[in-house]
């Protein structure tokens, strides 16, 4: 699986690393009420993954259907690999598969987004994660959400995202129902302060 970023060595855009909040008056469905970590900006464009929307998928059915397992060993999963939470990263490539996870793993296909977290999206990562010898911290994002050069820029000047930097424990949060209102308070906003008129951070 290669991943839409740069080189590993790069270096970081203003926005690497940051969360994007969606405003009231995102237009774009997709994006409603979502909070996003940004894992590579540059002026080629953005890449980034929503942190607050679930999959159906389960992780077992991940492992089937990559034929890591089959279904009886599925089954037999021990209980905290079987839970491991997947989730919609965005609406780009929906197929494939991406790890979020703590810096305590490492692959040659790793690539750092920030100074404690990275992105693995090969299948080595996802095998770990099943014999329980994956990272500490980790989430499976499905799909991914891209913008082009200029675009999310754009977006931002016109007050379609609060901006402000990512907090590590939210990343991995697993509660997902009240992310957003918890990104906002971050920023010491509530839903209730926000207009579509509103200025960005």
């Amino acid at each position: 699986m290669a991943i839409p970023m740069a080189q590993k060595k790069r270096e970081r855009g203003f926005l690497d690393g940051q969360f994007l909040i969606a405003m009231p008056g995102m237009f774009d469905t997709n994006f409603a009420r979502t909070v996003i970590f940004i894992c590579a900006h540059s002026d080629d464009g953005a890449m980034g993954f929503i942190l607050n929307r679930p999959q159906q998928l389960t992780f077992a059915d991940v492992l089937m259907h990559l034929e890591i397992l089959d279904e009886d060993e599925a089954i037999r999963l021990p209980a905290m690999t079987r839970d491991f939470q997947i989730q919609t990263g965005g609406p780009v490539e929906t197929g494939r598969g991406f790890v979020l996870h703590s810096d305590d793993y490492l692959s040659d296909s790793s690539i750092p987004v920030s100074d404690d977290i990275c992105l693995t999206a090969t299948l080595d990562i996802v095998r770990a994660i099943s014999r329980g010898e994956g990272p500490h911290r980790a989430t499976m994002m499905l799909g991914y959400a891209g913008w082009g050069p200029g675009q999310l820029e754009a977006e931002i000047t016109q007050n379609g995202w609060l901006t402000c930097p990512a907090h590590e424990e939210l990343i991995f949060d697993k509660a997902l129902g009240d992310k957003y209102d918890r990104a906002l308070a971050l920023m010491g906003v509530s839903p209730a302060m926000l207009s579509i008129d509103a200025g960005h951070a």
